[in-house]
This record gives structure tokens, C-alpha cells and sequence, in this order.
């Protein structure tokens, strides 16, 4: 040391070295040799010791430029969500869910997210598709068609995409070989004998007496509030009703003797405002009900049972044709006609959701 506390001798510059080790280490990363095809760029090295002078990592430099770089090249992934966002509006509760966006999520993003969406080529869409086209049909047909959606939009943003890769995509997978099915369903024959088990006064057996004698799906039973009803009408707020937003329109259920009864003897298991409350936090979940008939060795499941009160309509009743689809809440006719025929046909429903109540306890 001297007398300013400076090495002296052969390890005087052990410091230096070190750094300067350290630099050529970071410089080579960073550089790569600067030799793509050999071709050496010979002011590298001069920036680099620049941003080193100045405290700026180099690496962490090329790394910023590389994401700015990609930002401007409008990947598929970006474009995507850009799509989604626009189209919150109409999706309910803003598509926080995700199911709107979880088919390109799962099955494109993976393989065509890191594209820019102007290469994208009808190829590229077989090749994602391809693994789920048959074995998972409805999802393949869902991702194809929010596909088809964002690179609308991409055209819409003034971007020169092929607006028909998806169809030709299509053309390339063939035919799907899958059918559709109807969920499993129980004749309204032999609905008073299942409902007739579920004598236990428990959360899930009582939420699908209700769901039963109401013909409603399942989200609006499992999320059905106290305040929702009023004497013996149910009015199911829109938000739980199937629709788009904007479309779906507050619904109102005419309770039966049955029904009120039923849920009579939820309200003391209310929690946080719902009937139906789960065990931990929230309500039941979607497949709370479905996985006890499947304990009990059933292949109908809950959604089956608006099957049963539909027909059950049409074998043992007179009803209208909208009358009996305005039990299921389904929009009979056209818009047209819908629009100048403002009813819910609530009194109309009532004595055949009191017969069905028998029927259902008979």
C-alpha cells in the first residue's frame, strides 16, 4: 500500500483486472462478438464502455431496445388483448371470467402469440388447431371464431392482415368428427321419484329442488338473493340471466307453493346475501349439484331437467308454444315480433309452474 492506501506490487491492479474481467464478460454477452455472418461491428465496444462510463448495463440496455423493438412489430398476443378490451362492453362483468378470452388463452397464444399478426398465415392457424380440431370440437370452434374477431380488429387498426386465414384454416382441418350432444336429461316421469330423494334439507339438496321446479338454469339458483324475491315472484336480475350485455333483460319467476317452501328452509343457511352459500366463501359452485347425481349413478344432469319440464309442457299441457318457452326464459319468434309484444306471459306461467309443482312432489 502507499501512503494513499493504493495497492502497490504485482497485485496492485487486482481491482482493475477484476473489473475489467467482469466488462469483457458483460461486453461478449452483450456483443455476442458482434459477429452475425462474421461481420464485425467495430463502434460496439466504444458505445458499451460508453453506457459502462455512465452506469447504464448493457445488457439490461439491449434487452429494453429488443422489447420496444417487438412493441412495434404488433404481435398477435398484444392485438389480442387490445380486441378484448373493446369488446368488454359486451361481455359480462367485463370478461373478468375469462371465458370469452380463455379458448385463445389455452390453445392459440401458446403457439401464435410471439407472431406478428401480419404474418399469420392460414398454415399457422391449422397447425394451432390441429391438436384440439376433433378431440375438443366446441373449444376448437370457439378459438377459431375469437381468432377470426381479433384479426378483424387488427384491420381495423389499419393493419395489413389476411381477414381469411380462419376460413381457409378450416378448409385445411376438414370436417369436424365430433357430434354434439344434448346434456343428459330425466323423463319428467321419473322426476318425482328423484325429487322425492332429496329429503335432506341441505344447501345442494335444496338448491335443486329449486332449480327443478323453477326450470332456471343453474347460475341464477346458485347465486339467488333474498331481496331478489317478493311475495311469490322471483325477479332474476339480468346479470345472471344467459345473454349478451345489453340483451339479457331481468326475468321474473313465478314461485310455486313448492318453491316457496324451498326456499323457506335455504334462508337460514344464507351467508353474505346468498341462499346457497358455499361451504368455504361464495355460493356452491357450478358443479356441485351435477357431481351428486353422478355419485348417485346418474347420467342425467341439473341442466337435463329443464329438458323434462319442456316436455312435460308439450305432452301434459295445452300451453302456447311462447308461452311454454317463456318458462325457460327462451326468446320465442323474432325480434320483430318481440319487440311489439311486450309480455312475460307471468300469468300465464303461473298455473303451470303450480302444475308442475305437483307433479314434481306427487
Amino acid at each position: 500500500m502507499n501512503h494513499q492506501g493504493r495497492r502497490m506490487g504485482p497485485y496492485a491492479d487486482v481491482g482493475k483486472r477484476d473489473q475489467d474481467v467482469s466488462f469483457a464478460l458483460r461486453l461478449r454477452a452483450m456483443v455476442g462478438d458482434q459477429v452475425r455472418g462474421r461481420v464485425r461491428n467495430e463502434n460496439a465496444p466504444r458505445l458499451y464502455r460508453t453506457m459502462v462510463a455512465k452506469g447504464v448495463d448493457p445488457i439490461e440496455y439491449r434487452r429494453k431496445e429488443r422489447k420496444a423493438a417487438i412493441r412495434g412489430r404488433h404481435l398477435l398476443c398484444d392485438i389480442a388483448l387490445d380486441a378484448l378490451e373493446s369488446r368488454k362492453a359486451d361481455l359480462k362483468g367485463d370478461g373478468i371470467a375469462g371465458r370469452w378470452f380463455s379458448p385463445l388463452q389455452l390453445h392459440v397464444l401458446p403457439k401464435l402469440g410471439r407472431m406478428p399478426v401480419t404474418e399469420i398465415t392460414q398454415v399457422d392457424v391449422r397447425d394451432a388447431l390441429e391438436p384440439i380440431w376433433h378431440a375438443k370440437a366446441a373449444t376448437a370452434k370457439k378459438a377459431a371464431d375469437r381468432l377470426k374477431i381479433v384479426l378483424d380488429h387488427a384491420a381495423a387498426l389499419g393493419l395489413d392482415v389476411d381477414l381469411q386465414a380462419v376460413a381457409k384454416a378450416k378448409q385445411l382441418l376438414g370436417r369436424q368428427r365430433h357430434e354434439t350432444t344434448s346434456i343428459p336429461s330425466m323423463s319428467w316421469r321419473d322426476v318425482p321419484a328423484f325429487y322425492a330423494s332429496l329429503e335432506e334439507p341441505t344447501v345442494t339438496h335444496l338448491a335443486l329442488r329449486l332449480l327443478i321446479l323453477t326450470g332456471l338454469r343453474s347460475a341464477p339458483v346458485r347465486l339467488a338473493r333474498p331481496d331478489e324475491i317478493d311475495g311469490d315472484i322471483w325477479t332474476v336480475p339480468a346479470e345472471n340471466m344467459k345473454a349478451r350485455v345489453g340483451v339479457a333483460e331481468d326475468f321474473r319467476v313465478p314461485l310455486s307453493n313448492e318453491a316457496t317452501r324451498v326456499i323457506d328452509l335455504a334462508r337460514p343457511y344464507e351467508r353474505d346475501g346468498y341462499l346457497f352459500p358455499s361451504v368455504r366463501k361464495g355460493v356452491i359452485s357450478d358443479a356441485t349439484m351435477s357431481r351428486m347425481m353422478e355419485r348417485r349413478g346418474l347420467a342425467a344432469r341439473p341442466h337435463g331437467f329443464r329438458t323434462s319440464l319442456r316436455t312435460w309442457l308439450a305432452e301434459e299441457t295445452t300451453a302456447p308454444h311462447e308461452v311454454a318457452e317463456a318458462v325457460l326464459a327462451h326468446a320465442a319468434d323474432s325480434k320483430i315480433v318481440r319487440t311489439y309484444r311486450r309480455t312475460d306471459f307471468l300469468d300465464q306461467r303461473r298455473p303451470l309452474m303450480e302444475s308442475w309443482a305437483e307433479h314434481c312432489t306427487g
